[in-house]
């Protein structure tokens, strides 16, 4: 066991929303408050059912790392969420991962099972023909789902799920590179963190534990000890405080974890880099050096985003719902003043998702205030008011989600600044002017 770090006093830059009531709010309840996310008897414990909000902010964070990957050199590719039990036999997973991974079930003669991991395919996909060493690294990205038997009293919300969809990539080089890519992992991870407004707590070396603590590690020692130097060697590198704790190492090699403190002060893993030099092994991968002959790649595993599940239950709670005008699941709401408005808001709402946001018309038949006022728990960045002089004029009066008002401004004008900041993926709202407070 290890003292955990004092909790830094500062985290994502939040809205005043998050701040109020009386503490962090569960993402459960913002879950059901903001329609993101619901489940069902029907499908079971552990299997989130995004709705069309939820989606929308998943559909986003994977867009970003996407993005981000693919400036960094990186291939995707798409992998069944099945595979034989064969494959995880070789892979080592059924005998040291098997308590965790769904029963085998028969199909025309074979036992096939749902993956509880992306780097067995990737590794096939690494194999399905012989590597120059010219082409590594080798780095392949997925967002993809898998599965694991989380047992029924700890399955709950989005942080304990069966069914995950992992933002998961695995780099192939030669050891001698290993070190060099884990950095760049690791500065892959600083950056979205930058981005989302997450600060990491501390970096953990998670190392094997003492046979005798029940859990079983694959390989001989002397490929540990390679694993290990090489990720020391890229903590060295990024210049950041490490912590090594015994017993928290993956089956096949050692990773490092970036911990992180959720809202309610409690610490867990977002982001990991691992190396592997055992499942290169397993898999005979191999790749042609310089001078012809046949080498051993090794494997780094890394994820940025963590599942999407854990990182939208992370966000909604440091936000408390009000999430980055890039994340938010309705980006504009257009709410015209009276009936006679309502085809000028449409117009409103048509310019702004022809720039590529998310739009809402509310144009129910009830008071403006009362309309305002029920956006308030949806938390919408950016609402436009269409009354009789907007209309006329062709602009909107801005409320934003801080209770700040903006004088009317021009559609075109409201909508590219609003692009702007979306584009950007800013955390703050934009714009300028003093905050006051809407009262209707």
């Amino acid at each position: 066991m290890h003292n955990a770090p004092e909790r830094p006093a500062e985290g994502p830059d939040r809205s005043p929303l998050a701040d109020a009531g009386d503490g962090p709010v569960d993402h459960r309840r913002l879950g059901r408050e903001l329609d993101i996310f619901t489940g069902d008897e029907l499908v079971g414990a552990g299997f989130p059912l995004w709705l069309p909000d939820g989606a929308a902010v998943v559909a986003e964070l994977e867009r970003y790392v996407l993005d981000l990957e693919r400036r960094q050199g990186y291939r995707h590719v798409r992998t069944p969420a099945v595979g034989k039990r064969a494959l995880y036999e070789r892979s080592g997973h059924w005998q040291h991962f098997g308590p965790d991974m769904f029963p085998p079930f028969r199909v025309g003669g074979e036992d096939l099972v749902l993956r509880p991991v992306l780097c067995p395919h990737h590794a096939l996909v690494y194999r399905s023909r012989l590597r120059s060493h010219r082409e590594l690294p080798l780095r392949i990205g997925e967002v993809g789902s898998m599965y694991r038997m989380e047992r029924s009293g700890v399955v709950g919300g989005l942080t304990r799920v069966r069914g995950i969809t992992l933002n998961d990539a695995h780099i192939f080089c030669p050891p001698e590179q290993a070190a060099r890519e884990a950095v760049r992992a690791l500065s892959m991870i600083d950056e979205a963190y930058d981005v989302l407004g997450i600060r990491a707590a501390y970096h953990r070396l998670s190392l094997p534990g003492p046979p005798e603590e029940g859990k079983s590690y694959a390989g001989e020692a002397s490929m540990w000890e390679r694993a290990e130097a090489i990720l020391r060697d890229a903590l060295d590198q990024h210049g950041v405080q490490v912590r090594a704790v015994r017993g928290e190492a993956a089956f096949y090699g050692p990773k490092i974890d970036v911990q992180v403190y959720d809202a309610h002060g409690r610490e867990f893993t977002l982001s990991t880099v691992q190396v592997d030099l055992y499942q290169p092994e397993r898999f005979d991968l191999e790749y042609v050096a310089p001078d012809g002959s046949r080498q051993r790649p090794a494997m780094v595993h890394r994820s940025v985003l963590a599942s999407m599940e854990r990182m939208v239950a992370y966000l909604l709670e440091a936000y408390a719902g009000a999430l980055p005008p890039w994340l938010a699941p309705v980006q504009v709401l257009v709410l015209p003043v009276s009936p006679a408005q309502a085809e000028a808001a449409r117009a409103v709402a048509q310019r702004a998702e022809d720039a590529g946001l998310r739009v809402d018309v509310d144009d129910r038949d009830e008071s403006l205030g009362a309309r305002v006022r029920a956006a308030r728990p949806r938390r919408v960045p950016y609402l436009a008011v269409v009354g009789a002089r907007e209309a006329d004029a062709g602009s909107v009066a801005v409320r934003l989600r801080d209770d700040r008002r903006l004088p009317a401004m021009p559609v075109d004008a409201f909508v590219d600044a609003v692009a702007a900041v979306v584009a950007d993926r800013r955390r703050d709202l934009g714009f300028t002017g003093k905050p006051i407070r809407v009262d209707n």
